[in-house]
């Protein structure tokens, strides 16, 4: 069943025409999809790919229409090609694009002082649980700090921050959520919490998009981004429409975590973004009730793969009982029990870390972190 703002949608859709054909662009067929949930719009435009560059007039004219829909807090159109372009000549190789940027693209976040992404190279490794801790670590140092939650499908910035609050607008723009010194936004935050997100690839790009764009982030002196696991999409558009100042691989000790996180070293290597160091996280466990150390994951492999591959070794959190609890409770670590060593390893990281991503490009040099 539509619902009321999803029938407005459809039919400001029906009111933009196809310059090319001046047909209107739903009964030209050019709708590829529309997601509507909780004021957030999607919509695919298909055109053929040939015609794409001459397209973006009529896709910045959708957003404008859908925009101006009572209800509709964001929206973003994106193109999709369905029909292949004939081969052509390869052009000769030009030099790599800095920190990945994209010919004729405009660069997103530049108000940001330093975008950062916290990344691994599969899930359940604590990504998330480390990019929130440093952020707060970056902002009790007095930073102006942002933290994104780049997971479409598997948002957990809702959890991790304890809040479940609903963004407002302002003048036409989503205004982050605020919590524990930072400035927050997911799509977790836009939908229901047990909303599964079916949408295909360009949607979900198109939602990234929007996140960076149609939020009203102000300057920050820095941002971390929450990064899905793997080595897809949202890794490409960012490090195409972002100028990150660097990532940060998060990584458990056994081989079969570290061969992933080697392949998202490699893959930001291949799009010039730096990689600012690797974590060891589940370094070991302790017991709670004894203090018995028990190295249930191995141990050291993640210092041993930064030697290897030359990146530098940023230090090991433990896996412990009261970072579990408190990540679950919305209460970070750093926050909750700044005295704590598991706090102090996040603040030493987040110190290093904004060390590298604010010192001139090239100028801070690989370094070892002893524990």
């Amino acid at each position: 069943m539509v619902s009321g703002l999803e029938a407005a949608v459809r039919a400001a859709l029906g009111r933009v025409r196809d310059p090319g054909t001046g047909r209107d662009i739903v009964s030209a067929g050019m709708i590829g999809g529309v997601a509507v949930r909780d004021g957030m719009v999607q919509v695919e435009i298909a055109v053929p790919r040939e015609r794409a560059r001459a397209m973006e007039p009529l896709r910045a004219a959708v957003e404008a229409a859908l925009r101006a829909v009572p209800g509709v807090l964001s929206a973003s159109a994106v193109l999709t090609a369905h029909r292949e372009a004939p081969p052509s000549p390869a052009p000769a190789q030009a030099p790599p694009q800095a920190h990945g940027g994209r010919p004729g693209a405009a660069m997103l976040l530049q108000e940001v002082g330093a975008v950062i992404a916290v990344a691994s190279g599969k899930g359940g490794v604590g990504k998330s649980t480390t990019a929130v801790n440093l952020a707060v670590a970056l902002a009790q140092k007095g930073l102006r700090v942002g933290l994104l939650d780049a997971d479409i499908y598997g948002p957990s910035l809702p959890q991790m921050l304890g809040t479940t609050e609903k963004p407002r607008t302002a003048e036409g723009r989503i205004v982050p959520i605020e919590r524990w010194g930072l400035k927050a936004m997911s799509i977790g935050f836009l939908v229901d919490q047990e909303t599964p997100m079916v949408w295909r690839g360009p949607m979900v790009m198109g939602a990234l998009e929007q996140m960076m764009s149609q939020v009203e982030w102000g300057a920050l002196d820095v941002m971390v981004v929450d990064m899905p696991p793997g080595t897809g999409d949202t890794q490409l558009t960012m490090s195409q429409r972002v100028a990150l100042r660097g990532a940060v691989i998060v990584s458990t000790p056994q081989d079969v975590a570290l061969l992933d996180a080697r392949r998202g070293i490699r893959m930001f290597e291949k799009v010039n973004v730096p990689v600012l160091g690797l974590v060891e996280n589940m370094s070991y466990f302790c017991c709670p009730n004894c203090n018995h150390r028990s190295e249930i994951f191995g141990h050291g492999g993640a210092r041993a793969e930064a030697v290897r591959l030359g990146v530098e070794f940023l230090g090991e959190l433990p896996l412990t009982l009261a970072v579990r609890e408190l990540s679950d409770a919305g209460r970070p670590v750093v926050l909750a029990a700044p005295d704590t060593h598991e706090a102090a390893a996040y603040r030493a990281i987040a110190d290093r870390v904004w060390e590298k991503a604010s010192a001139p490009v090239g100028t801070a040099g690989p370094r070892i972190v002893v524990d």
